[in-house]
């Protein structure tokens, strides 16, 4: 309630299944149904949910089950406070929010997702322990990875076999597809695994993630089949994981994140590649993969203890066939920073 009462709201609908999970540590999926946890000042919360759902555990909340054939607007407005703006957040569907504002359920209408971003986006003790195991798996699951790779595979084969590589390793899942990408393809930022073959020579991108206990892990590697890199290989290479590194070394509670995304952008754009570095240095991550939250030029916040987010730079050189991304999960400590990702970022062949 803290965040919302910064922000001036005595009460919002929490529509988000991630949010309400976070809040209350129950997955419900309504698909196209109504699911919303009202958050009032001095009230126990209220949880919105169709009777297809019905669970038996207490979670603290006050249930209000609701049927298909049911008028959602009455139910609404006997605990919404119609005197009072209401609070919503950014994924509430249209359809439901337009009921609201026509039938009168609120006095007015703001949007109240900057108040459970900001909760979520510092980790608390349990989920930085949840994220470093996810991290860790995540690294012993990259080990296996390579070994998926022989000649004449292509991308599809090797990304078909990661699923039970990540729960053979105690994961639940994917926390994302994966990114799977041989040779040119590796300078296609989210190319997605297709029939191309590997040959000798090729880089082996792996973007990869998976989900511990709810939480996601995320890290890119990338490496080289049968052959020593070439000059240009390692140039992009070299100067990949220089950006990395010293974007990561730099990180500590009080800096602007924008500050982080500058450091490996300059390096790279000294290093005659900037025009090839397309995205973002990072995201924020939790229990989804991308949380708001980013390591960019535009965001100028400052790095907190408890945040934990990517460091990916990248060069995408399609001209010369040749794209390089290394990536990392880092959370910013009290006094400086841990990076959850142990995975070298030697350049590695795989034979």
């Amino acid at each position: 309630m803290e965040q919302l009462e910064a922000q001036g709201l005595s009460q919002m609908m929490i529509c988000d299944p991630n949010a309400v999970f976070y809040l209350t540590g129950k997955w419900i999926h309504p698909g196209e149904r109504f699911l919303g946890l009202l958050l009032q000042k001095g009230e126990m919360p209220v949880l919105f949910v169709n009777e297809l759902f019905t669970f038996e555990e207490e979670l603290g909340v006050k249930k209000v089950y609701y049927s298909d054939a049911d008028d959602l607007l009455p139910i609404w407005k006997r605990e919404i406070r119609g005197d009072e703006t209401l609070g919503i957040d950014k994924v509430m569907a249209a359809k439901f929010l337009l009921q609201m504002m026509e039938g009168g359920a609120a006095r007015g209408y703001r949007n109240g997702s900057p108040a459970i971003d900001a909760a979520r986006s510092i980790k608390d003790a349990a989920e930085i322990e949840l994220m470093r195991e996810s991290s860790r798996i995540n690294d012993l699951c990259m080990e296996d990875f390579k070994r998926l790779i022989r000649p004449n595979v292509t991308e599809l084969e090797v990304a078909e076999q990661m699923l039970a590589i990540y729960k053979s390793h105690g994961a639940e899942g994917y926390s994302f597809d994966p990114i799977v990408a041989f040779g040119r393809n590796a300078a296609d930022p989210h190319h997605m695994p297709d029939n191309t073959v590997l040959k000798e020579g090729d880089t082996v991108l792996f973007d990869v993630g998976g989900r511990y206990h709810d939480y996601c892990s995320d890290m890119t590697r990338t490496f080289f089949y049968k052959a020593e890199p070439s000059s240009l290989q390692k140039e992009i290479y070299n100067l990949v994981r220089r950006a990395n590194e010293e974007a990561e070394a730099m990180l500590r509670p009080g800096i602007p994140i924008s500050s982080v995304d500058k450091k490996a952008r300059d390096i790279i754009t000294e290093g005659g590649y900037g025009p090839y570095f397309t995205h973002r240095l990072g995201h924020f991550i939790g229990i989804e993969d991308h949380e708001y939250g980013d390591v960019s030029q535009m965001n100028s916040n400052l790095e907190e203890a408890g945040i934990i987010h990517s460091v990916e730079p990248g060069i995408y050189y399609m001209e010369g066939g040749v794209g390089v991304r290394i990536e990392d999960l880092v959370l910013i400590t009290p006094d400086g920073h841990e990076v959850l990702n142990h995975y070298s970022h030697e350049i590695e062949i795989i034979e």
